[in-house]
């Protein structure tokens, strides 16, 4: 059973920084894609950043030159690094990806890890 496991949310001051881990555990071929999404109050949940295929990677708008998203091969684990955080980054944060699980993909998400940007 391929599961996700996300760590690394709490509260941050503006200007500050988190850095948000995704384990994939399990059996399983290979990781595909991978990617963060959140998801704020009273809103829809959007994709943030991702990682495709062979290394394409995509930031939405408002995220760009202050989020990374980063993956360790060797651990199954990927990473989003985010930097001069603002108060409208607030939101659950949940990672997703697409696994090859035998001769077929499957999309698998984490329990979510709530960000708070707050003075």
């Amino acid at each position: 059973q391929v599961q996700l496991v996300e760590s690394g949310g709490g509260l941050v001051q503006p200007g500050g920084s988190l850095r948000l881990s995704c384990a994939v555990t399990g059996t399983f071929f290979s990781i595909y894609a991978m990617g963060w999404h959140r998801q704020a109050p009273g809103k829809q949940r959007e994709s943030v950043a991702d990682i495709v295929g062979g290394g394409r990677i995509n930031y939405v708008d408002s995220v760009k030159g202050r989020f990374t998203i980063s993956r360790d091969n060797a651990n199954n684990t990927f990473y989003l690094q985010m930097n001069s955080l603002k108060p409208e980054d607030t939101a659950v944060y949940y990672c997703n990806a697409v696994v090859k699980v035998g001769p077929h993909q499957y999309n698998y998400w984490g329990q979510g890890t709530q960000v708070t940007v707050s003075s």
